[in-house]
């Protein structure tokens, strides 16, 4: 049994010690308030080497008000993706509070494979920045789709090589790309109804119609007598002109709404249109195609041919060529066209004087057409050495399994 004087003794020693604890908590509670304030400039972390001091020189207060003015998020991290800094943007961003940001690593943020990327990026970054965009796993379970700009910074006074990062959440631009892609799709759908309209107008009306007056030219040229050789002439080349406005406008009709490709389907649209083009132009057109078990669907058929018929206007109109290549195959579960000329190249980069920009917008029509159906296109082109376009569509389930064969 504890005498009176022992109970005293312990119950002094304890003061002491909670003394001492109510000592500790308060400096911790003043460091987290320091760190939240931005008053720090090293932050000692535990990693394999064991205890390290991170110092932050050069963040003077004045920059970092700056910093956590941004609407985008700000980190800095050493080489193993440890944080030694993040603004209040950053996290929010992924919902966690600050005090558990900082001193963490970054790697907690990101799936397994934009961990493989980010590492590898941050080694170039050492040399000259780049650019990522990843998916953030924010703390309550969601998704922050961000992009990452990483750049390097100076070597502390403890020659520890740190990146800075700059996060931009890019949540409502994918929502207005979505958006534009919607109304690229409901644009690209009104263009071929009226693509429709226009083609069986032309052919009902006008064609029959300058068929009519061909047909009542040719009755005239042979009415008139033999002696009349001026007027009968004249009669003879107005029956040829009517019939070169009939064969141009049967084609201008054909080509807003080629019959073809809903009847037999892409591949005979394609070496329909080449042989047309080369009687036409005088250019040789090598077309190599397959046979599929199973149609395309009707808007990726839609979408081939009509980037097939702007390709070969610009083959035309800019190329200067001799030879045009196309080939239509299967790579893996994609459908792939490409087409190929020999003709004087140009520069895909380079951005047209204004006025002069009808070549670029048909690249721009051809890459949406693709985009339109969740393609890929693709321009390569070197001058003097022709042009090489190529687009890439995946294909349906139900035609992946079809098998394909060269024709």
């Amino acid at each position: 049994m504890k005498t009176a004087r022992q109970k005293s003794f312990s119950g002094s020693v304890t003061s002491r010690e909670l003394a001492g604890v109510r000592v500790l908590l308060a400096g911790a509670e003043e460091t987290l308030r320091a760190i939240r304030a931005g008053e720090v400039d090293a932050v000692m972390g535990v990693g394999k080497k064991g205890p390290q001091v991170f110092t932050l020189s050069g963040a003077e207060q004045t920059y970092r008000m700056l910093i956590e003015s941004m609407n985008e998020g700000a980190l800095t991290l050493t080489a193993d993706k440890t944080i030694l800094y993040a603004n209040h943007c950053f996290a929010r961003m992924v919902k966690c509070p600050l005090e558990q940001v900082i001193g963490g690593s970054f790697r907690r943020f990101l799936s397994a494979e934009d961990r493989a990327t980010l590492k590898a990026l941050l080694k170039q970054a050492h040399k000259s920045g780049s650019k990522l965009q990843v998916l953030l796993n924010a703390n309550d379970g969601s998704q922050v789709p961000v992009q990452m700009s990483i750049r390097p910074l100076a070597k502390d006074a403890f020659n520890c090589a740190t990146v800075g990062v700059v996060v931009t959440d890019i949540t409502e631009a994918r929502r207005t790309e979505g958006l534009l892609r919607d109304l690229t799709h409901r644009v690209v759908q009104v263009q071929e109804a009226e693509r429709e309209r226009v083609a069986l107008e032309l052919h009902d009306d006008i064609t029959q119609l300058l068929c009519a007056v061909l047909v009542r030219c040719q009755t005239l040229a042979d009415r008139l007598p033999a002696r009349d050789g001026a007027s009968k002439g004249e009669a003879i080349k107005l029956r040829e002109m009517l019939g070169q406005a009939a064969e141009a406008v049967e084609r201008i009709s054909r080509n807003l709404r080629p019959s073809v490709l809903d009847e037999l389907g892409l591949v005979a649209v394609l070496r329909d249109t080449g042989s047309e083009f080369a009687e036409r132009t005088g250019l040789s057109v090598k077309l190599a195609g397959v046979q599929l078990t199973e149609r395309l669907p009707a808007d990726t058929e839609l979408a081939l041919y009509r980037i097939f018929q702007e390709a070969l206007y610009n083959v035309e109109k800019h190329a200067r060529a001799h030879q045009v290549t196309v080939c239509l195959g299967r790579q893996g579960n994609f459908v792939r066209l490409t087409i190929n000329d020999d003709g004087v190249g140009f520069n895909p980069d380079h951005r047209p004087a204004r006025g002069k920009s009808k070549g670029a917008l048909g690249l721009l029509s051809m890459r949406e057409r693709a985009n339109h159906v969740g393609g890929a296109f693709k321009v390569t082109s070197v001058r003097h050495a022709g042009t090489e376009i190529e687009v890439r569509i995946p294909l349906p389930p139900g035609v992946m399994a079809a098998n394909l064969t060269k024709s």
